[in-house]
C-alpha cells in the first residue's frame, strides 16, 4: 500500500467534529428543530418529541442552555411554569437545519416507495 504524503492526507474538519459533538446527541437537533417553530413549555417540548423521556428532555434542555442555544423563562403562575426559546445564536442553525431537512426529505425517502431509509446506528 502505497504511503500518502503530509500535503495529500485527509483529516477531520475541527469545526465539524464540534457541531456533530452537540447535534450527534440524541435528541438534542431534534429538540432545537422544535423550537425552531416557537417558544414552547416543557410539556408542550415532551408531546411533540415522540419517544424522549422527560428526565432526557430535561438534561438536553439544561445542555442548550449551558451552551448559550437556550434560554429558559419561568412563570411564577400560578401555575408555575417554564418556556424554552431559541437565543440569537440557538436561532442562527435554522438554515443549517433547514437544510438538513431539506436533504433528508430527498435523500431519506425512497421514492419508488415512499418508504424512509432508516441509517443505520
Amino acid at each position: 500500500m502505497a504511503q500518502l504524503s503530509e500535503g495529500r492526507a485527509i483529516r477531520c474538519d475541527d469545526a465539524l467534529t464540534r457541531v456533530f459533538s452537540l447535534l450527534g446527541k440524541r435528541w438534542t437537533g431534534v429538540i432545537i428543530g422544535v423550537l425552531l417553530e416557537r417558544p414552547a413549555r416543557f410539556a408542550e417540548l415532551a408531546r411533540a418529541i415522540p419517544g424522549i423521556t422527560e428526565g432526557m428532555l430535561s438534561a438536553r434542555l439544561r445542555e442548550l442552555k449551558e451552551m448559550g442555544l437556550v434560554d429558559r423563562e419561568v412563570r411564577h403562575g400560578p401555575p408555575i411554569s417554564s418556556t424554552y426559546r431559541l437565543t440569537k445564536r440557538g436561532e442562527a442553525l435554522r438554515p443549517g437545519l433547514l437544510a438538513l431537512g431539506n436533504w433528508a426529505e430527498l435523500y431519506l425517502i425512497r421514492p419508488s416507495r415512499g418508504k424512509v431509509v432508516r441509517p443505520s446506528a
